[in-house]
């Protein structure tokens, strides 16, 4: 049997068919950037249409942020439950012995130009970590998994290997007594920080590890669909994650607080963007109906940074311009708002932070990834042509 790619029905090898005009049917609805299709089922994570939560496996995430390290959070994704302590052990040990990047990854990511975004170093690095996987081309779930832990402890070496090298520092090496976030902030900034900062950023990953068929993981699943490998599927979800209507976000948040500067000026400079009509980030979400439930969580940790770093100006900027948006348009934020700048108090540099999404949404990606292999079906919408009808070339 072969299948036809343009039509997408099966016929018998050899039979001659007729060609077909490849679009659909003019009945058909066109939903432009798929809004409101449903095309597939997920048992990882989904919105609780009677309480707006996030749920990762049945769980609401701010339980999970709560009460949960993101090793814990990522063997929920993985696997569909909690570990127990024997899971946890062996995932910690797993992650913690492979955080070392291999030197061919440290030489492509030393070898970009200072001007390029950090997160194509992560897309290069997770690139380059394919072609050098330990596990070759065996495409086995097992392996897959394997694979989804390396990814989430070389990670972190890779956003720390770039910032630190626009700053002109030597990489750290990482430590194999700490714990994922700990680790990650050990390996940026050369030392451990106060616990609440790693109880913060820890908090972070936790929210940002998975939110179903959103553009960067539909992308994945798009390109697992072809059975292409985990690695090239990652490196897909890497570039959709890095435009500003989805990653970026976080990074426009600061950017916006630069230009405003201070809780005073935040009318004058909403008033100009708004007539502008500029898309204010970090606010508005397609899917939640009465706000991101994963706002209020985040936003208590940016609470507490700003309250132990003396930083009520910055409170008091996100406070306002909060206010302005819910008066003026009536739009709630988003995780990427209270984030943005929660990653600002800890000391990442602006670019660095949709690496940090990525560093943790490859939980989620990769989830994914091994969901669409276990009954895999080739994704191929079809699309309604509007150009030129059916004509000739010119005769010579």
């Amino acid at each position: 049997m072969t299948t036809d790619e343009t039509t997408g029905t099966t016929g018998t090898t050899g039979t001659a068919t007729a060609p077909t005009t490849p679009t659909a049917p003019p009945t058909l609805e066109v939903r432009r950037g798929l809004g409101g299709v449903v095309v597939d089922t997920t048992q990882i994570s989904a919105v609780d249409p009677t309480s707006d939560s996030l749920l990762y496996r049945g769980y609401p995430v701010q339980q999970l942020a709560a009460g949960c390290s993101f090793e814990q959070v990522a063997h929920l994704l993985w696997s569909g439950e909690l570990p127990d302590e024997t899971q946890l052990a062996a995932l910690e040990h797993d992650e913690r012995t492979q955080r070392a990047l291999p030197d061919p990854v440290v030489d492509a990511v030393l070898a970009l130009p200072r001007h390029a975004h950090p997160m194509d170093a992560v897309r290069t690095a997770v690139s380059v970590m394919g072609a050098f996987d330990e596990a070759g081309e065996d495409p086995s779930p097992e392996a897959d998994l394997a694979r989804s832990v390396r990814l989430l402890a070389r990670l972190p070496g890779v956003v720390a290997l770039d910032q630190r090298r626009r700053r002109g520092l030597d990489p750290v090496a990482p430590r194999e007594d700490l714990g994922y976030a700990a680790n990650f902030l050990h390996v940026t900034f050369g030392a451990v920080p106060d616990a609440r900062v790693v109880r913060s950023f820890e908090v972070s990953m936790v929210l940002y590890a998975e939110h179903s068929f959103n553009a960067s993981t539909f992308a994945a699943r798009v390109i697992a669909s072809t059975l292409s490998d985990l690695h090239s599927a990652v490196t897909g979800a890497v570039g959709a994650l890095k435009g500003p209507l989805h990653g970026g976000a976080n990074e426009a948040v600061m950017t916006a607080f630069e230009q405003i500067g201070t809780a005073d000026r935040v009318d004058a400079w909403l008033t100009a963007a708004l007539a502008r009509k500029e898309k204010i980030m970090g606010f508005g979400h397609r899917v939640y109906r009465d706000g991101d439930s994963r706002v209020p969580t985040m936003k208590a940790e940016l609470d507490a940074l700003t309250a132990a770093t003396g930083r009520d100006d910055l409170a008091a900027l996100y406070d306002a311009l909060e206010a302005a948006m819910a008066a003026r348009t009536g739009i709630r934020p988003n995780l990427d708002y209270p984030t943005g700048p929660a990653f600002h108090l800890m000391g990442f540099d602006t670019p660095t932070f949709t690496p940090l999404f990525a560093a943790s949404r490859v939980v989620g990606w990769t989830a994914h990834v091994r969901e669409q292999l276990a009954h895999n079906a080739l994704i191929r919408p079809l699309s309604r042509y509007t150009g030129p009808a059916r004509r000739d070339v010119p005769a010579a």
